[in-house]
């Protein structure tokens, strides 16, 4: 590993790399070593055989993430900040030493707590993790702790990760930088409310002495003046929950025997409930036989709650699930439908993952599982509202597969001539390579982040540069309206046209395209976004971590030329077409909350004016 991150640093333009092996938990020769800003994702598995740990520890512990944890914010200086990705165990578990941890971060350096979604670390890991913002210096003159929740990352939380449009990241981080900003500034907290988390007084964490870090156990009333009456997941007569369980891995006979047999990665993260038909895996009567698994007939409810908890799926085909399952057999089919229970369950998933229990995977126990409590309505009722829901949500998916599969296509006609890009543009170039000096106030300075899900600039999460800086730039690297942005670094081939009245500039990753007279910057800019331009774009990049596409690749693409008038008429197409286009994302964004406000009937929950039917 050591070697390998040399060679990484290196890569990346650190000549001189200072990269140390050293055992940080039973050594003490670095222990007078202290940092102003620590970044860490530290092992959360203690090895085996355990840890025998020196003395200077303040918490006392045999776990890892404890005792990391322990030592990065022992080791800050006194305007120390760090950042650290840890398992859940650390935010809620109740053995001493955890609690012993938490009450030492939230009395002398934690600011802020980012649940993040479980999967985001997916294919490598599944395990649910937050991240520990530590200020010691705001810590000592701040009275709360602002917790934020993370749902979506911008992909997928399943094990191939694929690219989604939801993705919370960008408004934490702004929500993170305004909270962080107003204890710099010795503001008020109060008059900020974020969307994506709340603030919470110390004295409210701490008055139970359990110092929990869940920042949902916090949130003040949600569900009441239930519509119906409230069930629990243990009711006898009604439901009857299995748990999973898996048979011994080396025995041959106990697999592929026919019966199909569930893990996490046979419950794809959607946005409705997940329906299973077939499994990556199956087991045998033997191995069925001689685990703990049970066989779960078909149409129950299985729920995930291991480690990765709230995924909710129902089995079209019996089946069994390993361990990290609970499974809801509907035991009374005149009371309940499958659908209607798994849609209720999913406003329980936060107080799932608040009762989970455990060091590395967290999980919830059987009995505490059978705790949980859903309104039940009339059956009519509950076929009524699955039907609703499921209608919201086909219009969801149409609305999804318009913006997943839309590409501007622009026929090529054989008359038309090919050329080189630079052949017809007054430039192309890119920006400045030497890092700016940032300043609190003057121009914008973009980097790809900027860019958004629909292709555009948003100046609302950039950095400024001082106006001296910008005033010394070449004119090529002063964006004019019109202009064709063009990303050449990692997500490579995104074009965006910079829009009228804004002055900023930009960091080198972005390539800038000035047209010249024989074409139209907004026919470049949706040729740049068609399968055409896609290919030689794909075909130009090179690198290994981060595909990059030369300026002087970028140059060499080739480009049909209709005449001008061909191009107006194009572009005028294109643009009708992704009005259409546009208007999808409002689509979904408003069924997404015809499903909640729906949700919301059926608990009851207050400020919810709409009727039942």
């Amino acid at each position: 590993m050591v070697r390998l991150s040399l060679v990484n640093m290196y890569l990346h333009g650190f000549t001189n790399p200072h990269i140390a092996e050293y055992d940080t938990l039973t050594s003490e020769d670095k222990w007078n070593e202290t940092a102003d800003v620590i970044l860490a994702n530290p092992p959360f598995m203690s090895p085996k055989g355990g840890i025998k740990p020196h003395k200077r520890f303040s918490i006392q512990a045999k776990r890892s993430e404890v005792l990391f944890v322990d030592y990065m914010a022992e080791h800050l200086r006194p305007n120390g900040r760090a950042a650290i990705i840890v398992p859940e165990g650390i935010i809620f578990q109740s053995q001493t030493a955890y609690k012993d941890l938490r009450k030492m971060l939230v009395a002398n350096s934690l600011v802020a707590v980012v649940s993040l979604p479980a999967g985001c670390f997916n294919p490598y890991s599944g395990v649910k993790t937050s991240i520990l913002i530590l200020d010691k210096a705001l810590a000592r003159r701040s009275d709360t702790i602002a917790f934020f929740k993370v749902e979506n990352d911008g992909f997928g939380l399943g094990a191939q990760r694929r690219s989604i449009d939801k993705n919370d990241l960008p408004q934490v981080k702004a929500e993170l930088f305004d909270y962080l900003q107003a204890l710099r500034n010795q503001q008020p907290t109060a008059d900020l409310q974020p969307t994506c988390g709340l603030i919470v007084p110390k004295e409210k964490i701490a008055a139970n002495g359990d110092y929990n870090l869940s920042g949902e156990r916090y949130r003040e009333g949600t569900a009441s003046n239930h519509s119906f009456p409230l069930v629990s997941l243990g009711e006898e007569n009604l439901f009857r929950v299995e748990s999973g369980g898996t048979p011994k891995s080396d025995v041959e006979e106990y697999w592929g025997g026919g019966i199909p047999w569930a893990t996490l990665v046979d419950l794809p993260a959607t946005d409705f409930i997940s329906e299973i038909t077939a499994t990556k895996r199956t087991i045998s009567d033997k191995g069925l036989r001689e685990s703990s698994a049970k066989m779960i007939p078909a149409n129950s409810v299985v729920v995930s709650t291991r480690a990765t908890i709230g995924r909710i799926a129902i089995n079209r085909v019996p089946i069994a699930t390993n361990q990290g399952f609970k499974n809801v057999v509907i035991e009374d089919s005149a009371r309940a439908v499958p659908e209607f229970v798994a849609l209720a369950l999913t406003k329980l998933v936060p107080t799932m993952e608040a009762w989970a229990t455990g060091g590395t995977f967290a999980e919830i126990s059987k009995s505490k599982f059978c705790e949980l409590q859903i309104p039940l309505p009339p059956l009519e009722v509950q076929k009524e509202i699955v039907a609703e829901i499921e209608g919201y949500q086909k219009v969801i998916n149409g609305a999804r597969a318009v913006l997943d599969h839309y590409r501007p296509h622009i026929p090529i006609h054989p008359d038309w001539p090919l050329v080189r890009l630079a052949d017809v543009c007054e430039t192309i170039t890119d920006g400045d390579h030497q890092p700016p000096p940032k300043a609190s106030e003057g121009v914008p300075f973009v980097t790809i982040t900027n860019i958004n899900d629909d292709h555009q600039l948003d100046f609302t999460k950039t950095f400024f540069v001082p106006e001296s800086y910008y005033e010394n730039l070449s004119a090529t690297r002063k964006p004019q309206p019109g202009d064709v942005l063009y990303t050449v670094t990692g997500s490579y081939g995104i074009p965006v046209l910079v829009p009228e009245d804004v002055r900023f500039c930009f960091q080198r990753h972005i390539a800038l395209i000035r047209t010249g007279p024989q074409l139209l910057n907004t026919f470049l800019h949706s040729l740049l976004a068609s399968p055409f331009m896609l290919q030689q774009g794909h075909a130009a990049a090179t690198g290994v971590a981060q595909k990059t596409v030369s300026l002087n690749s970028l140059r060499n693409f080739i480009i049909p030329l209709p005449p001008l008038a061909t191009q107006q008429a194009i572009v005028a197409e294109i643009e009708a077409e992704q009005a259409l286009v546009a208007a999808n994302r409002e689509l979904i964004a408003r069924f997404e909350k015809k499903i909640q406000s729906t949700l919301a009937r059926v608990w009851g929950e207050s400020g919810n004016t709409e009727s039942m039917t």
